[in-house]
């Protein structure tokens, strides 16, 4: 029997393109196109083809199963412009060999040992707040966890330029939809003003990481953190002995440095505007926290007992997936779903349209973290929720995050209630990461005992 080759999809009208359909708002657009035509789609997006696949078993073929028919795709091939070849971007041998270099800093243990920092540094940002103040929480989240991660994985105080580092980022992925445009690699030849906006960014991110990959390197001492394992790494696997060149820290260090607290601050941002739009959640998550804690910052060993605590996490990352879409590369044929995906074709997989499928998760757009007891998990297929992606590319750093996450809501929403602004709009903005698009002001009040 014949394999169809292309599976049903929107066709590409001369005047309204899927491609400025797509880019205008690809959520709706893949949202629109997987309730129409079902679980494989097919469609082109300028001249690439693209098969969208929306099914937990699917999703799994292609980031599990068969990984190796596939390669990044274009977005995190493009990123190679900030992050070079590091974990995110790298592919074959030389990302494994990365991987097991950087491997021992999120082991169990090691995380461990980092839950202090995070408890520390949240208690320093609450000092800074008052009672009835109005903050952007985007931004504090943002500010709160690029400290946690410059101190726990590189020993380095970023707090000071905090403003400065979020201002460049905000930059870089206010410009990563032109990285996308066909023909981007001619015009960032060009010397046109949003490339020179990128590369004053980048040149803004460099200076800090390599700053503190050159403090390091004075000092010669092993502080036993990511940074140290990066300098001082030996691959075992590797006969010559080699450890990684500076611009391998580099890139490694870029990568772990933004991605490490972007995707985090942005969970918790929508974290606590959902827990402000939900009294009898916030209500349940108090009394745990009271409970639990009684007054005192949390510590490691509570995360595990902080059971109400991270189902309201796990909930928020399937509404707003800090990551919200993968995309590979096919490198070869390959069947899935009864159809031939042909080399060379994109394979789009979405977190966001994945969490929010009714057929696993009723009543999709309702927050509600009892989604999440032990029996309700077992219930559902293994990637119909998939926030750190899957297979031997899935996040090195999801123990780090989840721990973070769960320490900084439990010492934050112990002490404090946030209350969005009557006036403020909240949306999404797909870019690299799923973002407010227009920030979360939000007014604090303190908790009384």
């Amino acid at each position: 029997m014949t394999i169809p080759r292309r599976p049903p999809g929107p066709p590409s009208k001369l005047l309204r393109p899927n491609f400025l359909t797509f880019r205008r708002d690809p959520i709706s657009f893949m949202d629109h196109v997987a309730r129409e035509y079902g679980d494989i789609v097919y469609f082109k997006l300028g001249p690439q083809d693209v098969y969208f696949l929306n099914h937990p078993d699917f999703i799994k073929d292609v980031l599990v199963t068969h990984h190796q028919s596939f390669i990044k795709g274009r977005a995190l091939q493009r990123s190679k412009r900030l992050l070079g070849e590091g974990l995110l971007t790298s592919e074959g041998e030389f990302h494994r060999r990365q991987r097991r270099l950087a491997q021992p800093a999120f082991h169990r243990q090691r995380i461990a040992s980092y839950a202090s920092v995070m408890t520390d540094y949240s208690e320093r940002a609450m000092q800074r707040w008052h009672d009835g103040e109005t903050l952007d929480i985007s931004q504090e989240m943002m500010r709160l966890t690029l400290a946690i991660v410059g101190k726990t994985l590189f020993d380095a105080d970023v707090e000071a330029e905090a403003q400065e580092i979020g201002a460049a980022l905000t930059v870089v992925m206010d410009l990563f939809d032109a990285l996308l445009m066909p023909f981007s690699e001619l015009l960032e030849k060009l010397p046109l003003p949003q490339n020179k906006r990128f590369q004053k960014a980048r040149e803004r991110l460099d200076a800090t990481i390599y700053r503190i990959i050159n403090e390091r390197r004075q000092s010669r001492e092993d502080q036993g953190d990511l940074l140290s394992m990066l300098l001082l790494a030996q691959d075992e696997e590797d006969q010559s002995g080699g450890g990684m060149t500076d611009e391998q820290v580099r890139d490694e260090a870029m990568t772990i440095f933004l991605a490490g607290h972007e995707t985090t601050s942005n969970a918790l941002t929508w974290t606590f505007y959902l827990l402000s739009q939900h009294a009898d959640v916030e209500a349940k998550l108090h009394e745990e926290l009271d409970q639990i804690l009684e007054g005192r910052m949390p510590v490691m060993d509570d995360v595990a007992r902080l059971k109400y605590t991270e189902m309201v996490l796990t909930e928020a990352m399937r509404l707003y997936p800090p990551a919200w879409a993968v995309g590979r590369l096919s490198v070869k044929e390959h069947e899935v779903g009864g159809y031939l995906v042909p080399s060379g074709s994109l394979v789009l997989l979405s977190q966001y349209a994945m969490h929010h499928d009714a057929r696993f998760f009723p009543e999709p757009e309702r927050f509600d973290p009892l989604r999440w007891t032990t029996e309700a998990r077992e219930s559902r297929p293994q990637f119909s929720y998939f926030p750190f992606g899957g297979g031997p590319r899935r996040c090195i750093g999801e123990g780090f995050a989840w721990m973070e996450g769960i320490l900084l809501i439990a010492t934050l929403a112990q002490k404090w209630r946030m209350r969005l602004v009557p006036d403020q709009r909240v949306e999404v903005r797909p870019v690299i990461t799923l973002r407010p698009k227009h920030g979360m002001r939000m007014t604090l009040a303190k908790r009384q005992w």
